[in-house]
Formats: structure tokens, C-alpha cells, sequence
């Protein structure tokens, strides 16, 4: 059984999910691919079930009613994919925001010591295409206060491009997780760290989406502003066991 899943949610990406589906598959490493839909109107499911036919016991799929928050979809991909027993579980979007390609470097670096690996745009500059510049300051931004409330020197806080070796995924708690928006990949690396695991940043480039709506809003930015705060107070009266 291959080691390694990716687990992409999905709302309404009909235009991306054929492409991206194949482009994973078609890496010279074997990767698996688990869908989180949450009840997508336009179709996005009707797509990957036809695909289940062709890529038999490599893609998967489960379902959810409405639209509940990627954090949400994480937590139950993590739990899905702890399951089945994949050492390496990723995270990546479906809007080719993220090279597919990059999911080899994430891997290996998790090989080479890390028990996670942050697809970073901030660790070497700024690698952001077709971003507005107002998009690519807050996101960089929202990482220098992150860096600052924590004390923590992850340069890509909110980056959504990881792999996450099983181990991590089975000490953090993950029910534990409170943020489902923006802030929920600030809270697990945060949580990640506090563990006592090692996080790695590898520099990718980001692409912002070409088909597709994004999903971003200002009241998930606000999240992720004060959610950082009260993250970093409730930690002062957690304890953290080293995984």
C-alpha cells in the first residue's frame, strides 16, 4: 500500500478537480487522494465518483452536508486517513494554487528528519503569482504578526500546503482544533510545534487560482487576526505531551 494521501476539499470546483486529480496521479511517486466535499452544487462530485471507476482503491471521497469549514474538512481527512494507516497525509487545494508537483519535495523532506513540511511562500522572498499586492501584504503580513504574538519563526503561518507525518496527527488532540477558517493552519502549526515536533519550511511558489471562485473573505482574515491572540492565552493553560 502506498505511504502517502492528499487530502483535497473541495466547494465548487468543477473546473479544476479532473486536472488535478490526474496531475497527482500522474507523478512518479504514488500518491492516494482522498475528496472532501461539502455538498458542492455544481457538480464536483458527480466528477470524482466517475473518476473512482478509473483510479479504483486510489481515490476517495467522502461527503458532508453543506458547507462546514476547511478546517472541519482537515480534521476529517486527518481522522480518514489515520485510519487507513498513511504515514504521510498532505494537505493541498484543488485550484492548482499549489504545484502538485511540489507534494514530492514536501515528502522528502519529512524523509530527511521533519515531522511536518510547510509549503512556503515567505521562506525565500515572496513567491506569490497573480496575487493583487493588497493580497500578498496581508498574507505576509498575517505571518510577521503570527511570528510576533508567538515568538515562533515559521515565515508562512498561514500557508495551506503540508504534510503532516502520522505520528504528529495522532499526539496533537485534534479534536482540540478550534479555528475552521484561515486561522486553523495557524493553530495547527502552532499545536504541532508546542508538541515538540519538528516543522520544516520548503519553498514553493504559489499560484493564485486561473478557473474557479476563491473562497477567501475578510471574516476569515478577522479569525485568524484575533484567533491568534486568544490561541497563544489558552496555550498558557494547556499542557502539551511531547509526541
Amino acid at each position: 500500500m502506498p505511504d502517502s494521501i492528499v487530502i483535497i476539499p473541495t466547494y465548487n470546483e468543477i473546473e479544476n478537480i479532473e486536472r488535478i486529480i490526474r496531475k497527482v496521479f500522474s507523478l512518479d511517486h504514488e500518491f492516494h487522494i482522498l475528496i472532501i466535499d461539502d455538498g458542492s452544487p455544481d457538480g464536483t462530485p458527480i466528477v470524482v465518483k466517475k473518476l473512482q471507476d478509473e483510479f479504483a482503491g486510489r481515490l476517495f471521497m467522502e461527503e458532508r452536508a453543506g458547507k462546514q469549514g476547511l478546517g472541519t474538512a482537515y480534521i476529517h481527512g486527518f481522522r480518514w486517513s489515520i485510519a487507513h494507516e498513511y504515514d504521510y497525509i498532505f494537505e493541498m487545494d484543488a485550484d492548482f494554487s499549489h504545484n502538485p508537483d511540489d507534494l514530492k519535495k514536501l515528502r522528502q523532506a519529512c524523509l530527511d528528519g521533519a515531522d511536518a513540511a510547510v509549503g512556503s511562500r515567505y521562506i525565500k522572498g515572496v513567491n506569490v503569482v497573480n496575487w493583487p499586492m493588497s493580497r500578498v501584504l496581508m498574507s505576509y503580513f498575517a505571518s510577521v504578526y503570527v511570528r510576533f504574538i508567538t515568538g515562533l519563526e515559521i515565515r508562512d503561518w498561514t500557508a495551506g500546503f503540508m504534510c503532516y507525518k502520522r505520528k504528529v496527527l495522532e499526539t496533537i488532540q485534534l479534536e482540540k482544533i478550534h479555528f475552521v477558517g484561515y486561522a486553523f493552519q495557524i493553530e495547527m502549526k502552532y499545536t504541532t510545534i508546542k508538541h515538540g515536533f519538528k516543522i520544516v519550511e520548503v519553498p514553493v511558489i504559489f499560484t493564485d487560482r486561473t478557473e474557479g471562485v476563491s473562497k477567501m473573505s475578510t471574516r476569515i482574515f478577522r479569525e485568524a487576526f484575533f484567533g491568534v491572540i486568544q490561541m497563544r492565552i489558552n496555550a498558557m493553560f494547556r499542557k502539551y505531551p511531547e509526541g
